[in-house]
This record gives structure tokens, C-alpha cells and sequence, in this order.
């Protein structure tokens, strides 16, 4: 079983960054890859980055390229999400989860997910 547990969100102005942080426990280590997602209210949970937590290679959504940068600290087993440029279309509920299988860009392919937190970029 694998615990996340989501921090860094806010409000912000556009324009503007923060850095997201999901602590991770049990045996999230051993998972392939880690991912984030972000669900805008009466909107479907959408793909934004992954990461395959040894090699650490990496993949974006087409929305946040050059903008967000996803990345592991694997002595802490933490995954950060680092957004720049933040635009108010980036505002939702933004989740990690670990993966399990298949393609990144699906949440069906993850089966343990974070409670969530809040990004709200104010134009």
C-alpha cells in the first residue's frame, strides 16, 4: 500500500509559480513512475506530468510544457511539481499518484492517489 499526501498549494497571481510536494510512504519507492494530475470543478481528472522514479525521465502534458516541472527526491520519497508562468486555466485540484500499469496518460493507470490540493492562479 502506498500513502501520498499532497502540499504546496495556494492562490496566486498569473505570471506567478509555486511549488507543489507529495510525500510518499510504504512502498511507493518500488512503483515505476509517479504522476500528477489536476481536476478543474465539472471538469475530467487530467493528466499534467509523470516521472519514472529511477531513471527519471519525465513527460508533459502538451498544456504545461516548458511551464511545469515534475521531479523526485528519491532519499525522501517525495515528488515535487515545480509551476511557472502559472496561467488561471492551471486553476484546480491537483492529485499524485502512484502508477501501476499502462499508458501515463490515464488515470486508470494509477491505483493510489493523494487527497489533493488547491491551485488557484487569479488573473
Amino acid at each position: 500500500q502506498v500513502q501520498l499526501v499532497e502540499s504546496g498549494g495556494g492562490l496566486v497571481q498569473a505570471g506567478g509559480s509555486l511549488r507543489l510536494s507529495c510525500a510518499a510512504s510504504g512502498r511507493a519507492f518500488s512503483r515505476y513512475a509517479m504522476g500528477w494530475f489536476r481536476q478543474a470543478p465539472e471538469k475530467d481528472r487530467e493528466f499534467v506530468a509523470a516521472i519514472v522514479w529511477r531513471s527519471g525521465t519525465t513527460t508533459y502534458a502538451d498544456s504545461v510544457k516548458g511551464r511545469f516541472t515534475i521531479s523526485r527526491d528519491n532519499a525522501k520519497n517525495t515528488l515535487y511539481l515545480q509551476m511557472n508562468t502559472l496561467k488561471p486555466e492551471d486553476t484546480a485540484v491537483y492529485y499524485c499518484a502512484a502508477h501501476k500499469s499502462g499508458n501515463f496518460n490515464y488515470p486508470n493507470s494509477y491505483d493510489n492517489w493523494g487527497q489533493g490540493t488547491q491551485v488557484t492562479v487569479s488573473s
